[in-house]
């Protein structure tokens, strides 16, 4: 089995009910994600950083997630992003060559209001990466595993859909 690489930078997936300030807030130490992984007794590492929803992501966080990627001896990386701007993200992992295979996956609901579909797209997300060996950058969402030039969130659906 494959050393896998996961780095949480924030999102949907991550959002956690406030009652201090009555929303849903990220929930920066990424316990989604550690609770699910937990459970699977594979050969993974955790990494937190940006702790961002997407929309409030930037230029700055994405140099940040590449320079990581760079830095990290594995080779197959899994990235839980939010859902809204996981494609520029992508696109911007992918002009960054940097020699790995790379997923990004995310989810419309958050795990702490509905653990099923965050857990899907994670659990499929790791079965990709633990399965294949090409380089490059991929987007896996509502059981929709791709290129990430092919599979895009349609907002009049509310999922994601291969295009």
């Amino acid at each position: 089995m494959k050393k896998i690489l996961i780095i949480s930078t924030g999102g949907t997936f991550n959002k956690i009910y406030d009652p201090l300030l009555g929303t849903l807030i990220v929930d920066a130490s990424s316990k989604a994600v550690e609770t699910i992984a937990q459970k699977w007794g594979c050969n993974f590492e955790i990494l937190n950083i940006i702790g961002k929803d997407s929309l409030e992501m930037n230029n700055h966080d994405r140099l940040e997630l590449i320079a990581t990627i760079s830095r990290s001896e594995h080779h197959h990386i899994l990235i839980v992003h939010g859902t809204d701007t996981i494609d520029i993200t992508a696109e911007y992992l992918a002009d960054g060559d940097l020699e790995k295979c790379i997923i990004l996956t995310g989810a419309m609901v958050p795990y702490s209001i509905d653990a099923t579909e965050a857990t899907a797209n994670l659990c499929s997300a790791y079965a990709y990466l633990d399965a294949t060996n090409q380089e490059g950058v991929y987007i896996a969402m509502n059981g929709i595993i791709d290129s990430y030039e092919k599979v895009k969130k349609d907002r009049n659906l509310g999922k994601f859909i291969r295009v």
